[in-house]
C-alpha cells in the first residue's frame, strides 16, 4: 500500500462508492420497474425494455448477480479504507475504530439509501438503461451466480419453500384493477372511470337487478278491443312490445311496431294482422349474469328478452339498452335514476319502480341489493305490506316518506339524505 499514493487511494475509493451506488440502484430500479409499462415498451419495440423483462424472467439470477457485485464492491470499500487508515494513522486502535465508522456512513448514505431513493422514484425511465449494463454483468457472474443459487435453492428445499417462477408478474386481481382505475383520476376522465368501474361489476349483477319489472312493462292485450290496441300502439314510445292474452304472465309474442308499417298502410290494423306478425318471444333466467346475457343477445340476434323465475313465472324485462345503460348511465335525464339529486332540504322526491342500485350510486346510499332489486319491493318486503301515502319507514339508516300509493304498488317516495355522526 505504500506504493499509492493517499490520492490515488481516494479515486480508488470514490470508483468503488459509484459502483456499490449503481448496484444499489440496479436492485431497486430493476424490481420497482412497473412490467406492464416495460412489456407496453418492449412492444413498441424499446431494446433496454425487452432486456430488463428478459432479466426480470428470473429474477434469482438477477438478484444473485446484484449482490454479489454489491457485496464485493463494499467489502473492497471497507479494505480500502482500512488501509486509507493504517496509511495515514498508524495501527491504532481508534483509527481502525474511525475506518469502521467511515466505512459505514460512506455505504449507508452514499452506496445505499441516496442511490435507492432515487432508484424508487425513477424506477420506469431507469430500468431499460440499467438493463444494458446488467447484461454484461450477468453474462461475466453467470459461473458463480449459478453456484450460489444452487445452494439457494438448496436451502429453500430445506425450509420447504418453493417460490413460483414469476411471481413478481402474477395478473392483478379484479379489486387491484378496479383501485388502479380509481387511482388515475390524473389520466382518465371521470366518466370514462365510471364506464371502467362498472364494466367490474358485470359479473356480479344479474338481468334480475336491472330488469323493468312486471308491473312497469308496456304490453298489448291482444284479446282487447282493437281500438284500444290500436290506441296504445300510437302512443307507444318503444318499437318493441310483449303481447299477452287475457293473462299478463301469458306472453304469446312480441311485436316490432316496424314491422306494422306496411300493414298500416295497406290496410287496417286488426286482430289477425297483429298475430301474424308477433316474433316468438325470448326468455332468460333471472340469474343470468348481465355480461353473460350481453354476449346470449349478441349470438342469439336479439335485442330484448322476458325474465323469468325458476318456475318461469313471468319478472320483469331486459333489453341491449338496459345492459349497455348499466355500464355507461342512462341515456335519458328524465325521471332516471342517475338524474336524482338532493335539494336544499336535504330530500329527493323519486319513483318506487326506481332500481336501488341505481339510487344508492346516483345519491351514495347503502341501500341492501341482496334482495328486491326496486324500492317499491324494497320497502314492501321490509314492512311485509303495501303501505298507505304519509307512512314512513328507516331502511339501513336511510328515512322515506312514501308519497302516493295506488294499484297495489307504491309511486312515488321521498328519500331523506342519512345525517353522518362523527
Amino acid at each position: 500500500m505504500d506504493d499509492y499514493s493517499p490520492l490515488a487511494l481516494a479515486g480508488a475509493l470514490i470508483t468503488l462508492l459509484l459502483l456499490s451506488a449503481f448496484f444499489s440502484m440496479s436492485e431497486t430500479g430493476m424490481m420497482a420497474a412497473n412490467r406492464y409499462r416495460l412489456r407496453h415498451a418492449a412492444q413498441q419495440g424499446h431494446r433496454g425494455a425487452r432486456i430488463a423483462l428478459a432479466l426480470l424472467e428470473r429474477t434469482d439470477r438477477l438478484l444473485g448477480a446484484i449482490l454479489l457485485g454489491n457485496n464485493l464492491v463494499n467489502a473492497g470499500i471497507a479494505t480500502l479504507i482500512g488501509a486509507l487508515a493504517i496509511h495515514l494513522f498508524g495501527e491504532d486502535e481508534w483509527a481502525l475504530s474511525a475506518a469502521t465508522a467511515v466505512t459505514t456512513f460512506l455505504i449507508l448514505v452514499c452506496s445505499e439509501i441516496t442511490p435507492k431513493v432515487i432508484a424508487a422514484s425513477h424506477a420506469d425511465r431507469m430500468a431499460p438503461t440499467i438493463a444494458f449494463l446488467l447484461w454484461p454483468i450477468l453474462k461475466l457472474f453467470h459461473p458463480v451466480v449459478w453456484a450460489v443459487n444452487l445452494f439457494s435453492r438448496g436451502l429453500l428445499a430445506l425450509l420447504r419453500l418453493s417460490p413460483k417462477k414469476d411471481a413478481a408478474t402474477t395478473c392483478l386481481s379484479v379489486e387491484e384493477l378496479r383501485a388502479i382505475v380509481l387511482e388515475s383520476a390524473h389520466f382518465v376522465p371521470a366518466a370514462h372511470r365510471d364506464i371502467l368501474t362498472n364494466l367490474f361489476e358485470l359479473e356480479q349483477v344479474t338481468v334480475g337487478d336491472i330488469m323493468t319489472p312486471r308491473g312497469a312493462i308496456e304490453s298489448i292485450d291482444l284479446s282487447a278491443p282493437i281500438e284500444e290496441i290500436r290506441d296504445r300502439l300510437a302512443t307507444s314510445f318503444h318499437t318493441r312490445l310483449p303481447v299477452y292474452e287475457k293473462e299478463p304472465g301469458n306472453i304469446i309474442g312480441i311485436l316490432h311496431l316496424r314491422h306494422l308499417l306496411g300493414a298500416s298502410l295497406a290496410h287496417a290494423i286488426d286482430h289477425e294482422t297483429l298475430r301474424a306478425s308477433l316474433v316468438k318471444p325470448y326468455f332468460v333466467p333471472a340469474g343470468t349474469a348481465v355480461y353473460e346475457q350481453l354476449n346470449q343477445f349478441r349470438a342469439n340476434r336479439q335485442r330484448l328478452a322476458l325474465v323469468v323465475d325458476e318456475y318461469g313465472e313471468l319478472l320483469g324485462l331486459v333489453t341491449v339498452e338496459d345492459i349497455v345503460e348499466e355500464i355507461v348511465g342512462k341515456f335519458t335525464p328524465d325521471h332516471a335514476p342517475s338524474s336524482y339529486r338532493w335539494d336544499e332540504d336535504g330530500a329527493v322526491l323519486v319513483d318506487a319502480s326506481a332500481p336501488i342500485r341505481a339510487l344508492n350510486r346516483a345519491l351514495g346510499l347503502k341501500l341492501p341489493v341482496s334482495g328486491p332489486t326496486t324500492l317499491n319491493g324494497l320497502i314492501t318486503e321490509h314492512l311485509q305490506d303495501i303501505p298507505d301515502a304519509d307512512v314512513c319507514v328507516r331502511i339501513a339508516g336511510v328515512a322515506m316518506e312514501i308519497i302516493q300509493s295506488e294499484d297495489r304498488r307504491i309511486r312515488r317516495v321521498k328519500i331523506l339524505r342519512p345525517t353522518t355522526h362523527g
